[in-house]
This record gives structure tokens, C-alpha cells and sequence, in this order.
């Protein structure tokens, strides 16, 4: 790593853990795109891709993810065993996990909202979009993340850029004063201390709904194909990472793929 690396004095924090591996880009188009070409080898096992500037920023359903050079914290982090395939759908949930204890180490209590969002207050600071190479029963992952950490300046190009973005996201400096470095950091080392878990989809599930306020959480939701957005309950997580929820019409269980919560 270079001295002109913004995260090369943390590499020796990782030291002895499974994710110590870190590659550096200024700009790139997506570090998830970065990954997901290596995902399998060798080599990938463990890395994680880094970047100040994404060109082509991306979240679920092919939704784009606008963050200033410098203001977010955006990486793409290779596991460094395959999971099941079958069990593929908890990874984003154990990453949320992750995040959010990470998070609340750097003095930003994030609250879980699903799929895979974290949340400050009702605005969104985190998202999660995972990757992978399936090979048969077994499937080789990556998680991308994006942390809104520094709030652009008032006035400066990056606010400007910010001000399209609807609805308008939160940051970590709204509530603390947080470097990327250390947030980095700290997510890996969490990352790293919670890889056992990752055999233990269930387990995951539970924790998320607890971590989520599952019984109880209110959710605005829409599914895809339907006019009109809902209000309902949720109520937990099903196999597979879908949702089960309470509405006026009754009972209801919504498949990951098919919906977003809105905020």
C-alpha cells in the first residue's frame, strides 16, 4: 500500500485475523464488480476492495448508490470460505449484524431495517448489496458495503450531488465524529470474531430480529407489481431471508426479492 492509501495504517490492526487483506483504488466503477470478477480464486479469499469513489455505485434491484468522493465508506469484502448455497440468503443479515455492533463501537447506534438497510432516526446510513460465484451446493461470497460517514460541506460540489438524492440519507457525522479507517477496522475485526456464525443460519436469523425489534417493527412496504404501497407489522424473518407481516387484510409473507420497505 501506498502512503497516499487512506487506509494503509490499519492493515497492521489485522494482524492475525482471516480478513487482513486490503486492496486500495482512488476511483473504480464498483467494488462489488471488482470482487465478483475474482470471487473463487485464490487470491480472493479474505480481500477486501476499497474505495473514495465509486463511478457506478449500485444497490438493490439495480438502483444506484450516490456517495461523494470521500463522504462514504465503500468496500467489497471477499469471505474468506464458501457457504452453502442454500444458505447464501443470511450472509447480508450476518453482515448487518456486523455493521451495526461496528457501528455502535464507533459511537453511531444504527437501527436494522430489512432487507438490508441500517438506519439513523428514519434516514438511511448503510446499505448492504452481497455478490456471488455458485458453484453447485457451494457458493463463494462477497459483501459490499456503503456507510455515509462524512457529511459533504454546506455549498461545496459534493452537497450539491447530495441534494438529488431522495430520500435524503444520513451520516455518521450527524451524531459522532467517525474516520473511515477506524470504522473500516473495526468492521473487519466484527466481520472476522463473527465467521463462525455463518454456519448457523437460523442463529442469524434470531439475532437479526432481536437486533430489528422483530415482533413489533412498523414497515411501509411496497412489493413489486402492485400499485400501491402498505403499512404493516413485521412480524420475523422466514427461511430464505423473507419477511412475515401483519396487515389489516391479515397475515402476509413477503420474499425478499419481491419488495422494499420504505422509509
Amino acid at each position: 500500500m501506498s502512503a497516499a492509501d487512506p487506509f494503509a495504517r490499519i492493515a497492521r490492526t489485522l494482524v492475525g485475523t482471516r480478513l487482513r487483506r486490503l486492496r486500495y483504488a482512488a476511483v473504480t466503477d464498483s467494488t462489488n464488480d471488482d470482487v465478483a470478477r475474482i470471487l473463487g480464486d485464490e487470491d480472493a479469499r479474505g480481500l477486501t476492495v476499497v474505495a473514495d469513489y465509486q463511478r457506478h455505485g449500485a444497490g438493490r434491484k439495480g438502483r444506484s448508490w450516490t456517495a461523494p468522493s470521500g463522504a462514504a465508506l465503500l468496500f467489497t469484502t471477499a469471505l474468506p470460505d464458501p457457504v452453502p448455497t442454500a444458505d447464501l440468503w443470511c450472509v447480508p443479515l450476518w453482515a448487518a449484524l456486523a455493521l451495526q455492533a461496528a457501528l455502535h463501537a464507533c459511537g453511531v447506534d444504527a437501527a436494522l431495517q430489512w432487507p438490508n438497510d441500517l438506519l439513523l432516526g428514519t434516514k438511511k446510513l448503510c446499505g448492504i448489496l452481497c455478490v456471488s460465484r455458485v458453484a453447485g451446493e457451494r457458493a463463494w461470497a462477497g459483501c459490499g458495503v456503503g456507510v455515509n460517514v462524512r457529511r459533504p460541506a454546506p455549498g461545496s460540489a459534493a452537497a450539491v450531488e447530495l441534494a438529488a438524492v431522495d430520500p435524503p440519507p444520513a451520516f455518521c457525522s450527524d451524531v459522532a465524529a467517525v474516520d473511515r479507517a477506524d470504522l473500516l477496522a473495526s468492521i473487519l475485526h466484527a466481520f472476522d470474531a463473527m465467521l463462525p456464525l455463518l454456519a448457523m443460519p437460523q442463529r442469524i436469523a434470531r439475532r437479526w430480529e432481536g437486533a430489528a425489534g422483530l415482533p413489533g417493527a412498523h414497515y411501509r412496504v411496497h412489493v413489486d407489481g402492485e400499485p400501491q404501497p402498505f403499512d404493516a407489522v413485521a412480524l420475523r424473518l422466514t427461511t430464505g431471508g423473507g419477511l412475515e407481516v401483519r396487515t389489516r387484510a391479515g397475515l402476509r409473507e413477503i420474499a425478499l426479492a419481491d419488495a422494499r420497505v420504505l422509509r
